[in-house]
This record gives structure tokens, sequence and C-alpha cells, in this order.
């Protein structure tokens, strides 16, 4: 018997360059107080525990975030991976999501850092998450990270010019 899986998984792909050294990057990203730093005011994030020391495997952050301004929404979130000076994994443990999955990566390059974020998300309720996705969950995301491109640029300056890449598709299931 085959049962078709009609879950749609999206992902949203980023890349930036900053003319800071690998140390710099991690001990900014790694701090999970600068989160709220590089996220726009308008939605409100307040982290209400988990953030008092440096990221670490199987910690847990939890915060308030409201991605419509009548929306306050709880989001916990876990720190499942970490290996120091390369990557981390957060994942959503409750909050908005079916799924979030947002991996982090930071390369050296010439004259700076690389960060690579990939985030696999699912949105809830069916039909109507796909919809809510075309219509705002997509663009709010775009808007999110395109904010959080220039704020960094805004405390660390641009790398000689390059722009970031940032990709959102969907990822086609398989059936079951």
């Amino acid at each position: 018997m085959h049962i078709r899986n009609s879950m749609k998984i999206y992902r949203l792909h980023s890349t930036q360059k900053l003319p800071i050294s690998m140390d710099e990057a991690w001990d900014f990203f790694s701090d999970p107080a600068n989160l709220k730093v590089i996220t726009p005011e308008h939605m409100g994030f307040e982290i209400q525990s988990g953030a008092d020391r440096k990221m670490y495997a199987g910690q847990i952050i939890k915060y308030v975030v409201k991605p419509f301004p009548w929306m306050p929404t709880k989001w916990v979130t876990e720190i499942t991976h970490v290996n120091e000076g390369k990557y981390f994994v957060d994942e959503q443990r409750f909050g908005p999501y079916s799924l979030w999955h947002h991996k982090h990566f930071f390369r050296p390059v010439e004259g700076g850092v690389e960060m690579e974020d990939i985030v696999d998300y699912k949105l809830p309720l069916g039909i109507l998450g796909r919809i809510m996705h075309s219509l705002v969950v997509r663009k709010q995301l775009n808007s999110i990270f395109s904010y959080r491109e220039e704020k960094l640029i805004k405390l660390f300056g641009s790398y000689k010019g390059e722009a970031r890449v940032l990709e959102m598709k969907t990822i086609k299931s398989g059936q079951r």
C-alpha cells in the first residue's frame, strides 16, 4: 500500500560574507542574546530564558515573537548541534511551525567569513498553511533575513561589495 505524502517542506537558503574574523563571527552568533539585535523591532522579539551563556548542545531558549502585531507567539528552541567555530543547529520544540530546523555554518574566506543559513520548515494546517506561505510567510521570512543582512552590514561593514544570496524553495517530499 502506498500513501502519498502531501507534506510541503520549504527551504530558505541564505549566504552572506562579512569582513570579520571567524572568532568575531562565532562570538557574535553563538551568543543567543544577539538574536534580538538582528531581528526587526516590529517582531517584538523578547528572550524569556535560556540565553545566559554561549550556545551549547541541549540548550533550551524560550522567547516570544510577534509575527503579526496582534499575535504574540511563544517559541521554544533547542540548540541540537554545536561544532565550535564552524556550525550550530537550532530546532523549534514549540512554536508556530510544524517543523523548523535551522543550520548555521561559518567558513573563512579571503578577508572575512561566509555565513550560510539553511532553514527547512513546514507550516501547520495543510492547504491553509500552504496558502499562508504564499501570501504571508515567505515574504515575512525574506524580510527578516533582508533586515538581518542590513543590520550585520551596519555592525560589521560590507564585504567587498558582494551581495548575499537568498533562495527559498519547496522541497518535494517522497512517497511512503
